[in-house]
């Protein structure tokens, strides 16, 4: 009797403790709940924040055709934002089964799931919720302390049950899949199905949308790049879970389990995809700070993107435009749509003309190079030029630049240049992996000529193409808006056009033979000429452009200033140096494609010039448009003079240099043109236009003194035509892009533009 008592006792007193002790658990957790909620203990982001997550967005660039062709991003944030309609149901009820079956039960933490996660010890499934799977994407900060890794869930916990007041469950979902990194620079779902399945998140198929939700239990464990067999596994457990929840039949499942994972996987990275040149050049115009004298050791360059800061609204566009907040725009992390002028399908065509010419051009350099010990440089290039161009060009490089930072002499660092490493070098059949010094890779990389290209509308400035260079990964400077070479005879149109806005007429004749000018400075000036065609004859201006005759050129530079020259050229869009010199009716001037190619756009257009425009528009993350981006128009010469420059440039197609355009590529369109060829052929030039498209390429060295040895191969009309006529093939065969060869030039019926015929030198 005694034994039953103490047993009785002990078990009320056993009872009183457990109530005391569960009461007090329960007011523990209550308390630490609401000081949690409160903030005062861990992270609870205020509920400004929770009502505006601060996600970082890319940036999407899109072409005319509205096809993406690019991203900005901060390091692996290739994040762009897609609401909940925009996703595919399949997408959705593959992540609810597998992820949450009771998403639109609970209220951001599932009892059930969380108790039989602690039952059996997360062998049954984990407790996490959607919700709480958001929050810690969005909110939940490492922690290396252990009290810090304990409250993260409870702090999570609360921050989900926040989440579910102030979103909808669609909006929940739609965040969550926006948050997740799927790896390989796939942050959220619009660049996951981009990335992984070249698709947009609308068009997920079942299977695909499997494949990306069973990537959310561990991306690195189940990434179908690098482990496809076993993603592919993880797949159809996800399929299996959609059997369960009734999103899927059995026998859906049966046959979507044999599939095997196929993947069209397309690489994130800035180097690689369609138009990295370009994408690199419109980086650097959002990008621009207003210039500030003090950073520019060439005044010149000071004064020409000073100009452009005032008149380029593209220019410096992140800091003259303001949030609402009033901070400037992040081109990496504000979600802004960009919309270009880039035809993605003229893009493609530019580049493919690129390769298809410059690989075969490279295989005659190297043979005509083969075997010579001055190699790639000029036939009488000096071996201590040679030596000082070989020096400067190691020490612009990465790996000399990367030695120096740490500590390593001059010395070190030549001595390392000459030993011979294993590396990658480029052909245009693919990288070759070799053994070679850096100095011999350096001398082996600049064998390989470099290129510029562009095309342009003549009427709305829209730029339809731009390549910059054969390779981006391998060359990144542009030779489109960077690199400015001389740019030899495509200068006399200029020329002639001053000269026919001055009255003459194509068909004004003059002797074709030396000339001898003299200078300012009281020096002669005799220029050579490399054709022997008619010498002592009288010819037309319309012959001498055609055949682009040097000694004609001087004697219309005997009629007008050199300075007249100039300021004409400034009006056509050169922004560069321009020496008011007689010899400037040759060329020597250095210009860049993208100047050149839009001063001709003046010739189609009745002598008004239209600056390049690369974007139409620019919307925030909402749609908002922010900005809108129109032509500048320039009047340059009179109407009546561009029917006289059309019908000279034409006969340069015609009758003249560019002849092979018709011959050779078979393209019968009206059409202008103008090839160049500078000294030594260090720079070969063409550009070309039809009524609706001004196009433009220069090809030539890394450095002038880099070049062929004979004129056959160096010249424009063999080392740039070919690009511009693959390139126009192209496009003249794709019908849809609408540039047809039957398209004529804008001149008025019965105009004549020889009416009263001169001999200009009648004394000579």
């Amino acid at each position: 009797m005694g034994k039953k008592k103490n047993k009785s006792a002990f078990r009320s007193k056993f009872l009183k403790l457990f109530w005391v002790c569960f009461t007090i658990a329960i007011m523990v957790v209550v308390v630490l709940f609401l000081l949690i909620s409160k903030g005062a203990i861990g992270y609870l982001p205020p509920i400004d924040e929770l009502q505006n997550p601060k996600n970082k967005y890319a940036t999407e660039i899109y072409s005319s055709d509205l096809k993406i062709i690019g991203h900005y991003f901060q390091n692996k944030e290739n994040r762009v934002g897609v609401d909940f309609n925009a996703i595919s149901p399949n997408l959705i009820n593959a992540l609810i089964a597998t992820e949450d079956v009771r998403f639109y039960d609970h209220s951001g933490v599932d009892g059930k799931a969380l108790l039989r996660a602690l039952v059996y010890l997360g062998k049954a499934g984990g407790g996490s919720t959607i919700t709480q799977q958001l929050a810690k994407l969005l909110y939940s900060p490492a922690s290396e302390s252990l009290i810090g890794r304990a409250m993260k869930k409870p702090i999570e916990w609360v921050i989900a049950v926040k989440l579910e007041r102030l979103y909808t469950k669609e909006e929940i979902i739609a965040m969550y899949l926006n948050q997740f990194d799927f790896l390989n620079n796939a942050v959220g779902i619009k660049s996951a199905v981009q990335v992984y399945f070249n698709t947009t998140p609308d068009n997920l198929s079942i299977e695909q949308a499997a494949t990306l939700v069973g990537m959310c239990k561990n991306p690195s464990l189940y990434n179908p790049v690098r482990f496809n067999a076993r993603t592919r596994d993880r797949r159809n457990v996800v399929l299996k879970q959609m059997v369960k929840g009734d999103y899927i039949t059995v026998e859906q499942y049966d046959s979507l389990k044999q599939l095997p994972l196929e993947l069209n996987y397309q690489q994130v990275d800035h180097k690689l995809g369609l138009a990295p040149y370009f994408r690199e050049y419109l980086r650097m115009m959002l990008s621009k700070k207003e210039p500030n004298e003090k950073d520019y050791t060439d005044k010149e360059r000071f004064r020409a993107d000073k100009v452009r800061w005032e008149n380029d609204p593209l220019y410096g566009f992140c800091s003259k435009n303001r949030k609402a907040d009033g901070s400037p725009y992040n081109i990496y992390t504000d979600g802004l749509k960009i919309y270009t002028t880039i035809d993605s399908r003229m893009q493609q065509y530019a580049e493919e003309a690129v390769m298809e010419h410059m690989s075969e051009l490279q295989k005659s350099f190297f043979k005509e190079k083969a075997g010579r010990g001055y190699a790639p440089f000029e036939r009488k290039a000096k071996d201590d030029e040679i030596n000082r161009n070989m020096n400067r060009s190691m020490r612009n490089s990465e790996r000399y630049r990367k030695l120096k930072q740490a500590g390593v002499t001059a010395t070190q660092i030549e001595a390392s240049f000459n030993e011979p490493v294993e590396m990658l070098v480029f052909s245009y059949k693919g990288l070759i992996d070799t053994i070679m010094s850096p100095l011999d890779s350096i001398r082996y990389n600049k064998h390989f000529l470099r290129c510029g290209f562009m095309s342009i509308d003549p009427l709305s400035g829209h730029v339809k193409a731009y390549v910059g260079g054969p390779n981006f990964e391998q060359f990144q400077y542009d030779m489109v808006s960077q690199g400015r070479r001389q740019i030899g005879s495509t200068v006399k149109p200029f020329l002639y056009t001053l000269a026919m806005e001055e009255g003459l007429q194509p068909c004004d004749s003059v002797k074709n033979q030396a000339i001898t000018l003299y200078t300012e400075s009281g020096t002669t000036w005799s220029p050579r000429n490399s054709r022997r065609e008619r010498i002592g004859e009288v010819v037309s201006l319309k012959w001498a452009l055609q055949t682009s005759n040097n000694w004609i050129s001087a004697y219309l530079m005997s009629l007008f200033t050199p300075q007249s020259l100039v300021n004409l050229m400034h009006s056509f869009g050169i922004t560069g140096q321009l020496d008011p010199v007689l010899s400037l009716a040759l060329g020597p001037c250095e210009v860049s494609v993208e100047e050149l190619v839009d001063a001709y756009t003046a010739y189609p257009n009745k002598g008004v010039r239209v600056e390049p425009l690369y974007v139409t528009r620019i919307e925030d993350n909402n749609g908002n448009v922010i900005k809108t981006f129109t032509p500048q128009m320039h009047e340059i010469f009179s109407e009546e003079a561009s029917y006289k420059m059309l019908d000279m440039l034409k006969a340069v197609v015609d009758g003249g240099g560019s002849g092979r355009i018709r011959f050779r590529y078979g393209i019968t369109a009206q059409m202008g043109a103008k090839t160049g060829t500078t000294n030594d052929n260090a720079d070969g030039w063409f550009v070309g236009f039809t009524p609706s498209l001004v196009s433009g390429v220069w090809v030539g060295g890394e450095d002038r003194s880099i070049h062929f040895d004979t004129m056959a191969e160096g010249q424009g009309a063999n080392m740039a035509l070919p690009i511009w006529a693959i390139y126009m093939k192209k496009v003249f065969e794709d019908k849809k892009l609408g540039y047809f060869q039957s398209e004529l030039f804008d001149i008025p019926p019965g105009r004549d533009v020889n009416t009263t015929c001169r001999r200009l030198d009648p004394e000579r």
